[in-house]
């Protein structure tokens, strides 16, 4: 079930050589769904090993056009994320709207063992959001707050 609004935002895919046509574009899983999955697309629909303490890039066959304004964020699937030591390294990674080639999922194995990814796996999963650029402007001071510079757990933990 896709829930589409009135005001959707189109984002075109373009399916590479390794694609697997048997695999849907990336899609929502449920009608609530924030992001659309995405599945791992590996050549020969091989498997791919990530050696314990490794990092590596997983393929997923596609390209996109994102509409300037736009980024797609790459997020970890909760499930993957608590059933198994894979973990994307970058999350949330940005795919700028000018990026024309593949999208692969950078993912890290933080165990001992070694993990298989099969072809097919749902890897993560692309949430559409929209980007506003900043005018950074230089300056010799800026406005005084209560917490001032404090950071990295200046606040407390309670």
């Amino acid at each position: 079930m896709s829930l589409v609004l009135a005001d959707h935002v189109e984002v075109k895919i373009k399916t590479l050589d390794h694609y697997d046509p048997g695999f849907e574009l990336p899609f929502y899983a449920s009608a609530g769904a924030a992001g659309a999955d995405i599945r791992a697309s590996i050549p020969e629909k091989k498997s791919m090993t990530v050696k314990a303490g490794e990092r590596v890039l997983i393929p997923t066959g596609i390209a996109m056009e994102i509409p300037l304004g736009y980024e797609v964020q790459v997020r970890p699937r909760s499930g993957l994320s608590l059933k198994s030591p894979l973990m994307i390294v970058n999350a949330p990674g940005t795919i700028d709207s000018d990026y024309r080639g593949e999208v692969c999922i950078i993912v890290g194995n933080f165990s001992s063992v070694d993990y298989v990814i099969e072809h097919g796996l749902r890897i993560a999963q692309l949430v559409l959001c929209p980007v506003t650029q900043a005018k950074y402007v230089a300056t010799s001071r800026l406005n005084e707050t209560q917490r001032g510079s404090g950071g990295f757990g200046s606040t407390g933990t309670r």
